[in-house]
């Protein structure tokens, strides 16, 4: 039964967004930022009274706004899984995580250029330029170029200069 209430919970948000602002910031819904602390808290509801779910642990995660209420943003991460947190929390510096093992990250944003560095799945770079396919990535040091299919925390038609 919960199975099922998630998934049409899903549903539903995939179609309502088209275009949407926050009402609090006026910035689109949904957009991608990352956790500005090491941890935080996420509730069940927009406010300090609600039971903390889960915490997330871990600085430069990256997280999708999908929602707004006063100081707090609803959050999901890569897994679908979310709540709310204050925003102060949350930073609009754009970060991504690593989808695929090994992914390669190039030196030119096209195939067959040198390989500087091999991702491991589940590291978190920061999202640099993105054209149709491709994103440049700060992974510790690391510099170049990952398919975006490859990363969360960037929408599939998202240009960034």
């Amino acid at each position: 039964m919960l199975f099922g209430i998630l998934i049409s919970y899903s549903l539903t948000i995939s179609i309502s967004y088209a275009g949407q602002r926050g009402q609090v910031t006026n910035l689109p819904i949904p957009r991608f930022v990352s956790m500005k602390a090491p941890e935080g808290n996420v509730r069940r509801g927009p406010s300090l009274s609600h039971r903390v779910d889960w915490i997330f642990k871990e600085k430069n995660t990256p997280l999708q706004i999908i929602a707004e209420f006063g100081h707090w943003r609803q959050v999901v991460d890569r897994e679908g899984e979310g709540g709310w947190m204050h925003y102060s929390l949350l930073s609009g510096v754009r970060n991504v995580v690593v989808l695929n093992e090994l992914t390669p990250l190039l030196a030119k944003p096209t195939e067959g250029m040198p390989i500087i560095a091999y991702l491991e799945i589940g590291v978190l770079a920061r999202l640099g330029k993105c054209n149709n396919h491709w994103c440049k990535l700060n992974a510790e040091g690391y510099k170049g170029w990952a398919l975006k299919s490859s990363i969360w925390g960037v929408f599939p038609d998202e240009i960034r200069d």
